[in-house]
């Protein structure tokens, strides 16, 4: 009897182990808006926005980031790490599924990646656009690791990368609206 109540009590934790690391990766979905004064290294025209917000929407397939920008002189430019998203650009939407996706488009192409963590609470967003502007090559890489706090209400972005207007590295600190 003792053996059939320990076996059936490893099983049982067996399972919970297993519905523990099974657990859904943090869904990412709601309204942003950037906190200036938590974040770090915002770019000029990060800075000099009224307010920057990413409305973002995420299924079990894929990810997608539309960036919304109230005042400011051209903040809501590309390159450098600046906000894309929502103008001329449209939200940017990266696939699940760890499969890097390429589109040409104006001459030039870009691709994305998405990548869970193993615990499936950072999401890495890569993301490399090349091609030619005014005759002139260029080639810029950004990658974004999302993370959420334990209450879901505060998004932290650390963003690095690589443009024709130098390197970025931020902290971009969301608050869930």
């Amino acid at each position: 009897m003792k053996k059939i109540v320990l076996t059936i009590s490893m099983l049982g934790a067996m399972i919970f182990a297993l519905a523990v690391s099974a657990a859904a990766p943090a869904n990412f979905s709601g309204t942003w808006t950037l906190d200036k004064s938590k974040s770090q290294g915002l770019d000029q025209r990060m800075q000099n926005a009224e307010s920057i917000q990413w409305v973002i929407t995420q299924n079990d397939k894929q990810i997608s980031i539309e960036t919304k920008v109230t005042g400011g002189q051209n903040a809501g430019g590309g390159g450098g790490g600046g906000m894309r998203g929502g103008g001329m650009g449209g939200p940017r939407t990266y696939t699940l599924d760890g499969k890097e996706t390429t589109t040409e488009a104006n001459g030039g192409t870009s691709s994305t990646k998405a990548i869970w963590s193993s615990d499936g609470q950072t999401l890495e967003l890569s993301s490399t656009r090349a091609g030619n502007f005014n005759g002139n090559e260029f080639k810029a890489t950004t990658n974004d690791k999302l993370q959420l706090s334990s209450d879901g209400k505060v998004l932290t972005v650390k963003r690095t990368g690589e443009s024709p207007r130098g390197p970025v590295d931020a902290t971009l600190v969301f608050n869930k609206q």
